[in-house]
């Protein structure tokens, strides 16, 4: 078995002991070497320093001996120095006994000063009093003056005490005056001001009021002027046409559009006799035209059919009264055309043969506006291209029928309702 184990049993252990041993005494010896050669550099490095501190050792005895040279120089100028300092005391001593009479000299000024300041400030205070005082005296001397009516200049010597009696009763009278008159009023010159600030305001708006009416009078002229023109153009081509048509209708007769004035008094009616107290106008004073002081522009109306004299609108027969007014009215519409024209029973108080015109004068026109006419004139329905009826029926119920009439020419005359 100590073959087989041989790190075990007594022998073992103690071999592992002595091998402890022996390692620890191994560790000792190799620090014992480190220690040695460790002192053995640490001598070397001594002899070394110990070489250099010999060889500096006469650098050294030079530097001491330099040293006490420099100690002595430094101890003699030091007792320079306080021979000096003393001195400099001595000097700064009688300094100061002089600034402190210096200063004592300062004080004394310095009072002296602020008594002779109080003094100059007293004489101002004084001088100012004595200026006030004169400037008062002046004013009121001055407003003496004012009341008085008399210059403002002193009087060589005092006045008597008469004058001056006389002056005081005066100025008591005046005072008493002035006290009659009310009280002032403070506000009286803002017052003033703010209607003066009013009044040109209102100076200002009434300049621009009358600009704003020359304007609008202009412009009230210009509108004149171009009514004016527009209804002589207008009353020119509607006078031609009234001839025209009046030819039409009135075959034989004659008819014109004129101008007048209407006058407070009654003028002659349409070819009648004047009225009583005024005679028959003059054929220059009817080419001269209306009397420039009548009141308002109006058309009249001349009628005179074949065979007749003009007569009064009144006196025409209700045929001839209804030609009048279509002449004229298709006078009005060949001067302002449009594109439609309503006719309602124009023609109801006419004969065969003025409806016979009538519709010849519509067929004429017809190429260029439509006219509807309203009729119950068999003639006039005949010559209607479309026509536009109401019936009832038995149940009672309106309704509205329409038919178109055909025309050999294509130029109808107008569509009759």
């Amino acid at each position: 078995q100590r073959r087989e184990a041989p790190d075990e049993g007594p022998a073992a252990i103690r071999r592992a002991q002595v091998q402890a041993e022996l390692e620890g005494e191994q560790r000792m010896a190799e620090r014992t070497r480190r220690l040695r050669a460790q002192r053995e550099r640490q001598l070397v490095a001594e002899r070394e320093s110990r070489a250099r501190d010999e060889a500096l050792l006469p650098t050294a005895r030079r530097a001491a001996e330099s040293l006490q040279a420099a100690s002595a120089a430094l101890v003699e100028q030091a007792a320079h120095a306080e021979s000096a300092l003393a001195a400099d005391r001595a000097d700064g001593e009688e300094v100061a006994v002089q600034l402190r009479t210096c200063a004592a000299r300062e004080a004394e000024l310095q009072a002296s000063l602020r008594a002779r300041g109080e003094t100059v400030t007293a004489a101002e205070v004084a001088a100012q009093q004595a200026r006030d005082r004169a400037a008062e005296a002046a004013t009121e001397l001055d407003e003496l003056a004012g009341r008085l009516e008399l210059a403002a200049e002193p009087a060589d010597a005092a006045l008597a005490r008469e004058q001056r009696e006389a002056l005081a009763e005066r100025v008591q009278r005046l005072a008493r005056r002035r006290e009659t008159l009310g009280p002032v009023n403070p506000l009286a010159e803002h017052e003033y001001a703010q209607a003066r600030t009013y009044v040109e305001e209102l100076e200002a708006q009434r300049h621009d009021l009358e600009t704003a009416m020359r304007e609008l009078q202009a412009l009230i002229e210009k509108t004149d002027r171009q009514i004016r023109e527009a209804f002589e153009v207008t009353l020119e081509a509607a006078a031609r046409n009234f001839e025209e048509v009046v030819g039409q209708l009135f075959p034989g007769g004659r008819g014109r559009l004129r101008l007048v004035r209407e006058q407070a008094t009654p003028r002659p009616v349409l070819g009648g006799e004047p009225p009583p107290g005024e005679g028959p106008r003059s054929d220059e004073e009817e080419e001269e035209g209306p009397d420039p002081e009548d009141a308002e522009l109006g058309v009249e109306i001349e009628m005179t059919p074949v065979g007749k004299s003009m007569k009064r609108l009144s006196l025409l027969s209700g045929g001839e009264k209804s030609l009048t007014a279509l002449a004229f009215l298709f006078a009005i519409f060949l001067a302002r055309p449009c594109p439609f024209y309503v006719l309602d029973e124009v023609e109801a108080a006419l004969d065969d043969l003025n409806i016979d015109r009538f519709l010849t004068l519509l067929r004429r026109y017809s190429h260029g506006s439509q006219f509807i006419v309203v009729t119950h004139q068999k003639r006039t329905m005949e010559a209607a291209d479309t026509l536009y009826g109401v019936s009832m029926s038995d149940d009672g119920v309106s309704r509205v029928i329409s038919r178109r009439l055909p025309r050999e020419e294509p130029a109808a005359a107008a569509g009759a309702a």
